[in-house]
């Protein structure tokens, strides 16, 4: 047994010795990154203007090729980490896209991912001429798919690419696993109270929810539990806050 493995392995070492790597033409592989976030009744993506050909002066999505050392989930966080000055942040992977002629440079697949972050956490994120937190506009309902449009301040903006489409698929996702997942509590602080849990999945639906049903399917749920705390400094009567049970179990 030992000697035919030995063989094998001989075998092997000499096939991959004369493999000829040129002997198919080669893909270019990419990451890009839908990271958004929610304030005030809207949903936000974290957008970048390009600076050179093609798509020059459109938005795009934060991308980049992976190196050849490279692991695709490395890739994204090094994406994020250089364009959005982000790290330690909720990120999966979302769909490959492959169309041919996505890319007019090259033949190109793009391993999409989407990660999520509380507003908070945005403070610092470089925007201005050259990065905006756009917002997003969802033409479709429930989780039937599409392209998304994107505005700053009313004034919509060009997206490069397919970007628009990875961003409709990362809502369609976001909007599939909100109800059997935590994955809506990465959007919200640690605390929280349950109208402003109700407010972020109507956010996301798109749409309005009954409180007393939606409250009474989250508290049965066994993903939440109270803090013993309420809200602070507000003009009301204080809610309860909450927190997620196992914050890190996506």
């Amino acid at each position: 047994m030992a000697a035919k493995r030995t063989k094998r392995n001989q075998d092997e070492h000499r096939f991959l010795e004369q493999y000829d790597a040129d002997a198919f033409e080669r893909l270019s592989v990419s990451v890009d990154v839908s990271l958004l976030t929610q304030v005030g009744g809207e949903l936000r993506v974290f957008l970048v203007r390009r600076d050179e050909h093609p798509f020059r002066g459109q938005w795009s999505l934060p991308g980049g090729f992976v190196g050849v050392d490279e692991s695709l989930e490395a890739a994204a966080r090094r994406v994020l980490r250089d364009k959005a000055a982000l790290e330690g942040v909720f990120l999966e992977q979302l769909f490959t896209f492959g169309q041919p002629d996505r890319d007019p440079r090259t033949r190109v697949l793009t391993v999409a991912y989407y990660a999520l972050v509380d507003w908070s956490r945005l403070a610092e994120l470089p925007t201005g001429s050259d990065a905006a937190l756009a917002t997003l506009h969802v033409p479709f309902a429930g989780e039937t798919g599409g392209p998304v449009d994107v505005t700053v301040d009313g004034e919509p903006l060009l997206v490069a690419f397919d970007h628009a489409d990875i961003v409709g698929m990362a809502i369609k996702r976001l909007r599939g696993k909100l109800d059997y997942a935590p994955i809506g509590f990465q959007l919200l602080p640690e605390r929280f109270t349950l109208l402003q849990l109700q407010q972020l999945h109507e956010t996301v639906l798109g749409q309005q929810l009954n409180k007393d049903s939606f409250r009474r399917r989250m508290l049965q749920s066994g993903m939440l539990e109270a803090t013993g705390e309420r809200e602070k400094a507000v003009g009301h009567r204080p809610a309860e806050l909450y927190r997620f049970v196992h914050r890190s179990a996506i």
